[in-house]
């Protein structure tokens, strides 16, 4: 089999485009074939043309949504949304030029069930291509050499992650440091920093790790001078991140580099717009269909079960701390303690239809209210009560950075086990985690799966509401 070194590795993008076309093209004439003359017609005569502008949108879409899956790490849900994306953008394209061909209202039905059909074809076989890559890295193909310079606990923290996974493509042949004590703890010691040049040019090594502290300035800038001359990748790890523990967003102010704690995605205009054009849609359709039975129903039920009203109104923690009124159906009797005491487990305040409501998560539907007044979003982290937020912001470093989003009707930490009770600072942190990492991991394929998720613990019910 032919190894596909570093120098060789664009061979695998371009493999994996030719690829895409020959699966777009065969899923174009699966389609075309398989609905037949009537929806197909108005192209019989220029197949061939139809089929050429097909390949054109998709390399002009590669440029929106460009190759990925030859990356040392590429997540599996990343590359079926950018499947959907690449899809979608390409079918625009594709209907857009049908139709200034005077063609594409008559191909409505053949467009529509290409799309679909492609979708999920398309992200099968990207999703294939990745897996069948990593097995080819597995099996010692396609790696790139690799030495680390500098062999304190971030290097070492970087070797462990590079020989975790071998699809990653990684053959990492040793490290550099001038401890010499380190030679016989090392995996595998190579020399002091100074030999790092030679070894290079004689072992064609592709990339240089460099761990090395901010003191050796005089060194780094050595290597990284040897890197460029030399056509070899130069990579620094901070060495504050081995109290830092995570990804790092660089920015560039004019020519001054910047580093930033985390990336936030809705902190794109688009992605903005996308999150508050959904909330709103979403939000008119439950309170436009479902909601008004569900508030005449629901009412006469908490009606019956106690006195008081029907929707229970408590001040929240919002976006950047502003406070707000959060809706919910009642499911208590009405007491004292309700904005300072949370509810658990037998509580003795809560009523019969209380307990259903909580458990199926029916108590938050007048949520949507909020939702559309533009104070919560379907999706973000669960609004807490002022005493909480008072408390654990306290207790907890990054406990107020949920708080640059929207809270939410539902959450990524309620879908993975945090909701309800908080019982210990743990178990609170465990949601703060949670929640930060929804923060800064946010997709509109992200909101769409913690709500089907939702629904589906609607119906099963969840041991920890009440």
């Amino acid at each position: 089999m032919l190894e596909l070194n570093k120098k060789h590795g664009y061979l695998i993008q371009w493999l994996i485009g030719i690829g895409d076309m020959i699966v777009l093209n065969l899923l174009f004439f699966a389609v075309y074939y398989g609905l037949g003359h009537a929806y197909t017609s108005a192209i019989t005569g220029s197949l061939r043309e139809v089929v050429l502008l097909l390949n054109f949108c998709y390399f002009f879409s590669l440029y929106f949504v460009p190759l990925k899956l030859h990356l040392s790490i590429v997540f599996i849900d990343k590359i079926v949304q950018r499947a959907f994306l690449l899809v979608t953008i390409l079918t625009f394209l594709f209907a857009t030029c049908l139709i200034f061909l005077n063609i594409g209202d008559v191909l409505a039905t053949f467009l529509i069930v290409y799309y679909i059909v492609t979708i999920v074809a398309f992200s099968l076989w990207r999703v294939l291509v990745r897996v069948t890559l990593k097995m080819y890295r597995r099996k010692g193909y396609n790696f790139k050499k690799i030495v680390i310079v500098g062999a304190g606990k971030n290097g070492m923290e970087l070797y462990r992650v590079m020989k975790d996974d071998l699809s990653y493509g990684y053959n990492v042949l040793g490290f550099f440091d001038d401890n010499l004590s380190l030679q016989s703890v090392l995996p595998n010691y190579l020399g002091r920093t100074d030999e790092v040049e030679a070894f290079a040019e004689a072992h064609d090594v592709d990339e240089i790790y460099c761990t090395l502290p901010g003191t050796n300035d005089e060194k780094i800038v050595r290597l990284l001078n040897f890197a460029e001359k030399h056509m070899i990748r130069f990579y620094i790890v901070p060495e504050f991140y081995r109290n830092l523990k995570k990804s790092l967003i660089m920015e560039v102010l004019e020519s001054v580099p910047l580093l930033t704690v985390r990336r936030e995605p809705l902190q794109a205009v688009y992605n903005r717009a996308l999150k508050r054009s959904f909330d709103i849609a979403f939000s008119l359709a439950v309170l436009l269909t479902v909601y008004p039975i569900m508030y005449v129903v629901i009412g006469i039920l908490i009606k019956m079960s106690s006195p008081g009203p029907i929707l229970f109104k408590q001040k929240r923690t919002g976006l950047y701390g502003q406070e707000f009124k959060c809706y919910k159906f009642r499911t208590m009797r009405v007491n004292a303690e309700a904005d300072s005491l949370q509810a658990v487990k037998d509580d003795p305040r809560k009523t019969k239809i209380g307990n259903f409501l909580r458990r199926t998560n029916l108590d938050e539907f007048p949520q949507f209210i909020n939702v559309l007044r533009g104070e919560m979003s379907v999706v973000g982290p669960r609004p807490h009560m002022l005493k909480h937020t008072e408390q654990y912001s306290a207790l907890i470093d990054k406990y107020m950075v949920r708080h640059l989003v929207k809270p939410g009707v539902t959450g990524w930490a309620q879908v993975t086990g945090y909701r309800g009770e908080t019982k210990t600072l743990e178990q609170m942190e465990g949601r703060v985690k949670r929640d930060v990492w929804y923060i800064e991991n946010w997709s509109f394929f992200l909101d769409l799966k913690i709500i089907v998720v939702t629904v589906l613990n609607m119906f099963r019910g969840e041991k920890n509401a009440y």
